[in-house]
């Protein structure tokens, strides 16, 4: 039996999850808003009390590779509505700014344009900029799927370079630094 998949996912207050049979879509409501998930017919979910059990029918492989998949998705769900999650980047590097004005991210990376990003509305953003520190960029919102894709997107406008460290990175993250051309004299 799937090690992930049978793990019981607790129900905080205020979490209710309802699901339509007919179509499979899984809805998970909260204080932080609603999500929903669509399920394969070969799990089924069984609330007890306050604890959700995800459940296969067979001992398929693909059965049970998705009876661990829907078990994370669901769990994530659930501290979504409840806790929520949040992302913090920093830009490092001379120059590199940004500033957030709604749900728009303005961007400046050294590029000869700025770069302009627009979130989904989804995710609430936030921007902290300190005299002598790196720009932060802090993202929190109830869907972990849709956070890690825009954290993910916003990376990719400049990436961490290993000689000088220069980028932007997830807060907390090591980079591997490589020695310079000067590093064999």
């Amino acid at each position: 039996m799937s090690r992930i998949g049978k793990l019981p996912i607790a129900l905080p207050d205020g979490v209710s999850i309802a699901m339509d049979e007919k179509k499979g879509i899984v809805t998970v409501k909260g204080q932080r808003g609603e999500l929903c998930q669509t399920i394969d017919p070969a799990i089924t979910l069984e609330v007890e009390g306050n604890t959700l059990c995800v459940k296969r029918h067979t001992e398929q492989k693909r059965h049970r590779a998705l009876h661990g998949l829907y078990r994370a998705l669901l769990a994530n769900m659930v501290k979504g509505v409840s806790d929520g999650f949040t992302v913090v980047q920093e830009l490092v590097g001379t120059g590199y700014k940004a500033q957030a004005t709604g749900q728009l991210l303005d961007l400046s990376l050294g590029y000869s344009h700025n770069i302009i990003f627009e979130l989904p509305k989804e995710i609430a953003v936030e921007t902290i900029t300190v005299k002598g520190k790196n720009p932060v960029i802090k993202m929190t919102c109830s869907d972990k799927q849709l956070l890690g894709q825009v954290a993910s997107k916003i990376r990719s406008y400049r990436k961490p370079e290993p000689y000088k460290g220069k980028g932007i990175r997830f807060q907390g993250e090591v980079i591997r630094r490589k020695a310079g051309k000067s590093a064999d004299k």
